[in-house]
C-alpha cells in the first residue's frame, strides 16, 4: 500500500506517528473521529488562507471550532484575507481539500496552530491522501513545527 506523503514528511524529521486507513470513504466530521476511536476535538483541520496574492498562511484547528475572522485578521495584521480556493490548496500545498496537513508542503508556509489543537494528547492531522490520517502526539506536532505560532484563533 502507498505510504501517504506526511507519514514519509514525518519520518524524515523523525516523529512518530501511525498511519489510518478508514475502512470506508469519510463523508463527514463525525464519521471520521468515530472511526478513528476519538473525539470531535482531537480531528485537526489544515485550512488555507489567502493573505495577498502570493502570500498563504496555514491555521490548524481542532474540531468543528470555527476560526474568527476577525482575530485571524488582527493576528496578521491585515483587513482583509479570504480562504483560498480549491485550486490554491492544490497550487500552494500539493494536496486536495480534505487531505491537507502542515508537513511535506511544496512551499515554506507560516503555521498557525489553534491554542485548542494543544488540549489534547493524541491528535489526527490529513496525510495527503484521501481516507487516510495520520494520528500523533500534539507535543510531537507541535515540536516538529517549531516555527509555528500557537495562538487563540477561535472565538470564545
Amino acid at each position: 500500500m502507498e505510504k501517504p506523503p506526511i507519514s514519509i514528511a514525518l519520518e524524515e524529521l523523525g516523529v512518530p506517528h501511525k498511519i489510518f486507513r478508514h475502512e470506508n470513504p469519510v463523508t463527514s466530521f463525525e464519521q471520521a473521529a468515530s472511526d478513528r476511536g476519538q473525539r470531535a476535538s482531537q480531528i485537526v483541520r489544515s485550512i488555507l488562507f489567502r493573505v495577498s496574492e502570493d502570500d498563504f498562511v496555514m491555521a490548524l484547528v481542532a474540531g468543528p471550532a470555527q476560526i474568527s475572522w476577525k482575530v485571524l485578521r488582527k493576528h496578521l495584521g491585515r483587513s482583509r484575507i479570504s480562504m483560498a480556493t480549491e485550486d490554491e490548496v492544490l497550487a500552494v500545498t500539493g494536496y486536495r481539500i480534505g487531505t491537507v496537513g502542515p508537513f511535506g508542503l511544496p512551499n515554506q508556509l507560516k503555521v498557525l496552530i489553534d491554542a485548542s489543537v494543544m488540549l489534547e494528547e493524541e491528535i489526527s492531522i490529513g496525510s495527503g491522501m484521501r481516507n487516510t490520517a495520520i494520528i500523533l502526539k500534539s507535543a510531537d506536532l507541535r515540536h516538529a513545527l517549531k516555527n509555528a505560532d500557537v495562538v487563540s484563533l477561535t472565538e470564545k
